[in-house]
């Protein structure tokens, strides 16, 4: 097997090699309402995970503002799971948002839960609301937008 450029560190861009990408959207099918200070989750070192339309998947927020490839993140905030309306890219430091209000960036990506899905983090400073306490409802929206500043 070949070695991971992200990992050995000899991929070279500026600061990111996605250049530009399509928003990726999904639609909220499970409100959560759950807090965890233990949770000892452990972020890939992948800045990028490809997704299909129709997977499923937890949204998680931190607000450790350190999270990110590699991290282990212990103060979570349980916030939905989502279907894919479309297929395509995540990457982190995508701008996230929930019925266009944003609510964070993307931290990560952590396979416990693999194969049945993944969970997804999102580091806020200002969003640390369970689905329940943001008032969010079935159907409501998530948005991954590419930031090319990240």
């Amino acid at each position: 097997m070949s070695p991971d450029p992200y990992k050995d560190l000899s991929i070279k861009h500026p600061p990111n090699p996605c250049y530009s990408k399509i928003p990726v959207i999904g639609t909220v099918n499970t409100l959560l309402h759950a807090k965890n200070d233990r949770r000892a989750l452990e972020i890939s070192p992948y800045p990028s995970r490809a997704f299909q339309k129709h997977e499923v998947h937890e949204l998680i927020i931190t607000p450790e503002m350190d999270a990110g490839p590699n991290a282990v993140v212990n103060n979570v905030i349980y916030f939905c799971f989502f279907e894919m309306d479309n297929s395509g890219v995540l990457w982190v430091g995508d701008t996230v948002e929930v019925d266009g209000v944003e609510i964070g960036t993307l931290a990560g990506y952590d396979f416990t839960h693999l194969p049945n899905h993944m969970n997804i983090i999102v580091k806020s400073d200002h969003f640390l609301k369970t689905g329940k306490e943001a008032g969010s409802s079935l159907g409501s929206k998530i948005k991954f937008t590419f930031n090319p500043t990240t």
